[in-house]
């Protein structure tokens, strides 16, 4: 009758007929089942309640009828006739009408409407909650996924979140059926839910009904794990991370059960649980998706210092309680064989929810102690072999590297479990099977660069460029071209192509270049605004990209230190609130006090639109479509702090990240980076400082020109390299190598071996007054025979000081000269063509006292001349500051104030003492930088400048020597 009704074509002209007909349910209603009711009992399947639920969208038609329904006692009693009959493994759905109306679908969303008034009653009981969660949980199971809105999805700030299930045509629920069921599972109803369901395991009762904690805990999980499973993910987690107790509950109850070491069985909740099934599988699978989610927008202070929302200590016990469960499900007792892909097909959900379980359990208990290896390279709480399995042998790390085998699905699924350098021998491996299967090492190679020196990043690109990427996977030799287009002689054997790759990436990943910027603690990153500098851009981060991966491809170690939230890009990774302190702390402090703001956030007048500013430009983009116009709030606040961060950590970069990745993994498959982490993956670039072990490079050195093992000057060279800091061990090896880490394995792995070759000459006056020389292509150090061990520790601390490049020679110069106490500030400018032909000067400062090494930049091209200069004791210490900004504005600096990084305990004042300035320049005299600076409209300020100097000195500079 309700159907023909709602149907019949007068449907519009029987709102008469169909008020009549709802009030005869009124009546109805009430009645069936209950007291003074004397009907036989009838086969649930053609329950009266169950019958007209299924009615798609019946609160619509029949609205005075659902304030029958929802009376608590009334509710109480269908509901729990459900629930018994689930239980009873009795079908209690009647016959479907229709396709998109599916009888299942409609009796969740019309019971789903009314059980949100029946929790808010305050004398909902458990029972009632476990009746509803029971009957949702049943439903739920049956129906489709449902996917995001297009708004849900733009607030959404990744994939990581969203359900692993793959799109599989099937069945398409109505759209108003489909919007019933979202809307009735809102932050009201899980609110009411969990708080009916954990009020009897309160945090703060001392005394609890153990048997009604499980069957709580128990039912409220496998309500979860389902709508996780079918509806979308972004509202269910904000909601339950940032309103509910659910974290602190679920922790408590497997703290305890974890400590008492007895976990309660829960398979009667889900009927296809097996009864063996660990006690600890439900609460674990959802735990784990709500605290990853709840980490996403927990800041460093709230979780290294005020320890919320979990404890330092509590999180060290939730590590080996996820790793003790993900091995033993992984490997020691799997339900099922795994799946070999993340991702589980639709058709599996509902023919082996075993597999899914399991499937998804690995999947969210792998990314939370992922997460938490995150924060714990961020600072470090705990050990890191806390993260590792106790149970890994020889035998596993065998298995792992072979295809298809369970060891290898947990190699991809949870590499943390296994030792770092179990995963850097299989990685080694695996580069070495590529090189040895292309013919990386040989001599005769197909692939021959011919670079000139002057134009080696020029050069690097069009020839790299070109090749296809079997031919990036082949041997490269290189040939060098000087200066007067005279190819350098020399066949290269490997040495020539290592030193090309030292020196080309230097100069390809120099900020100067405009390509990545620095944050403030000197890590490099894409630069945003790189399209402003080069039209090309795009194109050199893939080149850029394959460069690094041909580093990595052939054990090259390149001192290249990237942001964290970069290489996590290389991983294909997003970044969250705690990634913004190292790119932007100012912004990371504006929204954290967002975060704690305690009054009316609407009040500061924030809309869902953000300001860039890029080399002076502004412009202002939407968070959200119509962001413009929308408010920030108490209530969206999380959402537009969770939507800043990733704009600025992900949205801005993505471009260049997608590209200079694709370059990547031309080389370096996405398998093969998966198995390490970002810390990690830093160390596989530049190798690990913990590697500079001083006895196990002496025992990995070979020896030539007549020094061996048990010479007299190579015993005082090795009591040397013992007596230097591991400062100054750093400083040696890259003199030597190139790189300050060494190899991740140990010096046995160093290609080619570290070598001491004795140089030329006796042990006269003559040789032993000669610095200690290196080729780094070929890890060799030339060591002349000095005669005592105080003289060799001077002679080789004066080496690698110095290091490399017209810079340090300025320093060694200035330090013979006796100016070893001066401060010295170098600007560096590099010219970069923009659009249209204009000009962009890009900057850089250093400042440093002599004697302490800070990080350096080698010139770019040829430099025939530095010029020195010290201001006159007459002018002021303000008036130096006007200066130095009326410099930098005259040539065109961009925001030239943040130019100058003054050193700890360095001031303006500081800057009459000795040499204080060098500029790099092309300049031959102390006029020609009176040219350059004396542009028709500046001439009064270049008089006033050069006018305020008081000495200038020029040094010249050659390759092998600098003379003051």
């Amino acid at each position: 009758m309700v159907t023909t009704a709602k149907e019949s074509p007068r449907g519009k002209t029987m709102t008469g007929n169909i008020l009549s007909l709802e009030r005869v349910l009124i009546l109805i209603v009430p009645h069936i089942g209950r007291e003074p009711c004397c009907c036989t009992v009838v086969d649930p399947r053609w329950s009266f309640s169950s019958m007209i639920l299924t009615i798609p969208l019946i609160w619509k038609l029949f609205p005075n009828l659902k304030v029958v329904f929802a009376n608590p006692s009334l509710s109480q009693h269908y509901i729990h006739q459900m629930a018994s009959c689930i239980q009873k493994d009795t079908c209690v759905l009647p016959m479907e009408t229709s396709p998109e109306f599916p009888g299942y679908a409609c009796l969740l969303g019309n019971t789903l409407d009314t059980a949100n008034v029946v929790l808010s009653q305050p004398e909902c009981s458990l029972d009632m909650a476990i009746d509803i969660a029971l009957v949702a949980t049943f439903f739920l199971e049956t129906l489709p996924p449902v996917k995001s809105s297009e708004g849900e999805s733009r607030q959404g700030s990744s994939d990581e979140d969203d359900m692993l299930i793959d799109d599989v045509p099937g069945l398409v629920l109505n759209k108003a059926l489909e919007q019933q069921i979202t809307n009735a599972i809102d932050s009201r109803f899980l609110l009411q839910l969990t708080n009916v369901l954990f009020r009897q395991v309160s945090l703060g009762m001392q005394s609890y009904d153990e048997d009604k904690e499980a069957l709580a805990i128990g039912t409220a999980s496998s309500f979860l794990y389902a709508a996780f499973n079918t509806l979308p993910l972004e509202r269910i987690m904000t909601i339950l991370a940032y309103r509910t107790e659910l974290v602190a509950v679920l922790w408590n109850y497997m703290k305890r059960c974890h400590e008492n070491q007895k976990w309660s069985s829960m398979p009667k909740l889900l009927a296809y649980l097996p009864g063996d099934a660990p006690g600890w599988l439900l609460p674990l699978v959802v735990f784990c998706p709500v605290y990853k989610h709840m980490l996403m927008i927990v800041d460093n202070e709230e979780f290294y210092e005020r320890e919320k929302p979990l404890s330092l200590q509590d999180i060290r016990l939730l590590i080996i309680i996820l790793k003790q469960a993900l091995w033993q499900l992984l490997w020691v007792n799997p339900l099922t064989q795994p799946n070999t892909g993340k991702s589980v097909s639709n058709d599996l959900s509902k023919k082996n929810p075993i597999e899914l379980i399991q499937n998804r359990m690995g999947i969210v208990v792998s990314e939370l102690l992922s997460q938490l290896q995150d924060w714990n390279n961020r600072k470090q709480f705990t050990s890191s072999s806390d993260f590792q399995a106790d149970s890994v042998n020889e035998y596993f790390i065998s298995q792992a590297i072979m295809e298809g085998t369970r060891a290898n699905y947990i190699l991809m699924q949870a590499p943390f479990l296994i030792p770092f350098t179990s995963r850097v021998k299989i990685f080694t491996t695996q580069l070495a099977t590529a090189r040895q299967s292309h013919g990386s090492q040989g001599i005769f190679a197909r692939n021959r660069f011919r670079i000139r020196r002057d134009h080696i990043l020029e050069d690097a690109y069009n020839q790299m460029s070109a090749l296809s990427e079997d031919d990036l996977r082949s041997s490269i030799r290189v040939t060098f071209v000087n200066e007067l287009g005279v190819e350098e002689a020399g066949i290269d054997g490997g040495g020539i192509f290592k030193d090309f790759m030292e020196k080309i990436t230097r100069a390809a990943f120099d900020v100067q270049y405009g390509l990545f910027k620095e944050t403030a603690d000197h890590m490099l990153y894409p630069n945003p605004g790189s399209g402003m500098i080069h039209e090309q851009h795009l194109q050199f981060f893939h080149f850029l990209g394959s460069l690094l991966a041909k580093a990595m491809f052939e054990g090259i170690l390149v001192d290249i230190p990237f942001a964290t939230f970069f290489l996590s890009k290389l991983k294909q990774k997003y970044n969250y609130l705690n990634d913004l302190p190292s790119l932007d702390p100012e912004l990371y402090r504006h929204l954290i006090f967002l975060k704690r703001y305690k009054g009316d956030i609407s009040d500061l007048e924030l809309y869902f639109v953000i300001l860039n500013n890029e080399y002076g430009e502004r412009t202002e983009e939407e968070l959200l479509p119509g962001g413009q116009d929308m408010r920030v709030t108490n209530e969206n606040v999380i959402t537009f702090i969770h939507l800043v961060s990733n704009h600025r950590l992900n949205f801005q970069i993505r471009q260049q990240s997608s590209h200079f990745l694709r370059g990547f993994q031309q080389l370096i498959p996405k398998e093969w980076i998966d198995m390490f982490n970002e810390h990690e993956l830093q160390v596989l670039i530049s190798g690990s400082v913990d590697s500079l072990d001083i006895d196990d490079l002496r025992n990995n050195t070979n020896y030539a020109g007549g020094y061996h093992a048990g010479h007299y000057v190579i015993d005082m060279f090795w009591e040397v390299m013992k007596s230097f800091s591991t400062e100054n061990q750093k400083k040696f090896l890259k003199f030597v190598t190139g790189c300050s880490r060494g190899p991740l394995l140990g010096f046995k792995y160093l290609e080619p071996a570290f070598c001491i070759q004795r140089a030329a000459g006796s042990a006269s006056n003559e040789s032993v007054d000669r610095l200690p020389t290196s080729a780094t292509c070929m890890n060799l150090l030339k060591l002349p025979p000095y005669q005592s061990k105080e003289l060799l520790e001077t002679k080789l601390m004066y080496a690698i000081s110095a290091e490399a490049g017209y810079l340090d020679g300025c320093k060694t110069a200035l330090s013979a000269a006796g100016q070893s106490n001066s401060i010295i500030t170098v600007l560096q400018f590099n010219l970069h063509r923009k659009e249209k032909k204009k000009k962009k000067i890009q900057y850089r400062v250093y400042q440093e006292h002599l004697g302490i090494r800070i990080k350096m930049e080698e010139a770019k091209g040829p430099v025939k001349h530095v010029l020195l200069a010290s201001f006159k004791d007459g002018v002021s210490p303000e008036k130096i500051e006007e200066l130095i900004k009326g410099y930098a504005n005259l040539v065109n600096l961009i925001e030239p104030m943040k130019a100058f990084h003054w050193g700890k305990d360095v001031s303006i004042e500081n800057l009459h003492q000795g040499y204080t300035h060098i500029f790099e320049s092309t300049f031959e005299s102390k006029e020609a930088v009176a040219e350059y600076i004396a542009h028709p409209a500046h001439v009064e300020f270049a008089t006033i400048f050069l006018g305020s100097l008081d000495k200038v000195l020029v040094i010249d500079y050659k390759p092998t020597s600098v003379s003051l």
